[in-house]
């Protein structure tokens, strides 16, 4: 699940500890050595460059909902605050589940609150169950006013949201983060944003969903074409890693663009879809250092950039779509 950006290394899946058991309680030494953080270090861990992942969904499967008279700006809000406590939440929980693993280390990504050792780690495991607490709280409000069974599908993206770096198995060490980004903060995302206000999805919103999860799943990717030495060297198996450096570069644009060929599909729903095309300056600048063959630390602007550009995308796109 994402973090869509800055994911951690892993030791060898077969050797792995259990984190609930076994853990290391302080990777970083003894617990008197935590400098602590602010404010400031705190947000920082909560990834704000990554919140465009979450917003851009919402965003978007409201302007289906507004093109077929469904848009409810009060669930919109809801769905809203699910998104965005699920994204802060994985955010801390990767930071916790890959400090404790001590893969931090040679990172070229933000600063991590577990892997610096400003924190202890079980505070940032207290703040992540925290975050998942009010998105289930959220959640299970926005289920009560539509569906009662989404209850079972905000519990499935919790459940995916942990176990994305944490547990003895993390699929985020197995190459399936960028299917694990598609599939939730795409297909779900948007869909269930469309149904809670709409009552069904429609294609325009799958369409909708497949160019936020496209675009969503690059941001991942761009960010484990960053960690491809790292990760390799640490057995970390990310989807960059198994497709190499060279295909990883060809990937990543055919991901970045595809909000652009669906808004062309759009175009046959309501012509103001092709106003989103209006994104694509910028999501082709944030992905040009990828095409260019950048490296490193040259590569963290290419994951606020696609992010940028996903989240106009998805304003114009809706924006569009309700005037429709």
């Amino acid at each position: 699940m994402p973090e869509t950006s800055d994911e951690a290394a892993q030791s060898d899946p077969h050797t792995t500890p259990n984190e609930d058991t076994h853990e290391n309680p302080d990777p970083t030494g003894t617990e008197d050595t935590h400098r602590g953080a602010g404010f400031a270090e705190w947000l920082e861990g909560a990834r704000p460059h990554t919140w465009a992942n979450a917003f851009a969904p919402v965003v978007a499967g409201s302007g289906a909902a507004a093109l077929y008279n469904g848009a409810h700006l009060g669930r919109a809000l809801l769905a809203l605050l699910v998104a965005w406590c699920l994204i802060v939440g994985v955010n801390f929980a990767n930071d916790y589940s890959d400090g404790i693993r001590g893969t931090d280390e040679d990172r070229s990504g933000p600063l991590r609150l577990t892997g610096s050792g400003l924190v202890p780690p079980q505070q940032v495991k207290y703040a992540a169950f925290g975050a998942f607490g009010l998105a289930a709280v959220f959640g299970i409000a926005l289920s009560i006013l539509s569906s009662p069974w989404l209850i079972l599908v905000g519990a499935l993206c919790i459940a995916a949201a942990w176990f994305y770096t944490g547990g003895p198995h993390p699929y985020g060490y197995r190459g399936l983060g960028e299917i694990s980004v598609f599939i939730f903060f795409g297909l779900i995302a948007v869909l269930g944003t469309e149904f809670t206000q709409l009552g069904r999805v429609t294609w325009v919103g799958l369409a909708c969903a497949v160019g936020i999860g496209s675009i969503s799943a690059g941001v991942n990717l761009a960010n484990n074409l960053r960690d491809i030495p790292t990760d390799a060297q640490s057995g970390k198996i990310t989807l960059a890693v198994r497709l190499g450096d060279r295909l990883t570069r060809v990937v990543l644009p055919i991901l970045a663009f595809m909000p652009i060929l669906m808004s062309v599909l759009m175009g046959f729903a309501s012509i103001n879809a092709l106003w989103a095309v209006l994104a694509l300056p910028l999501i082709f600048g944030a992905i040009l250092p990828v095409i260019r063959g950048a490296e490193g630390k040259a590569l963290i602007p290419v994951l606020g950039g696609l992010g940028r550009g996903m989240l106009l995308w998805a304003l114009v796109t809706a924006f569009g779509l309700a005037l429709a």
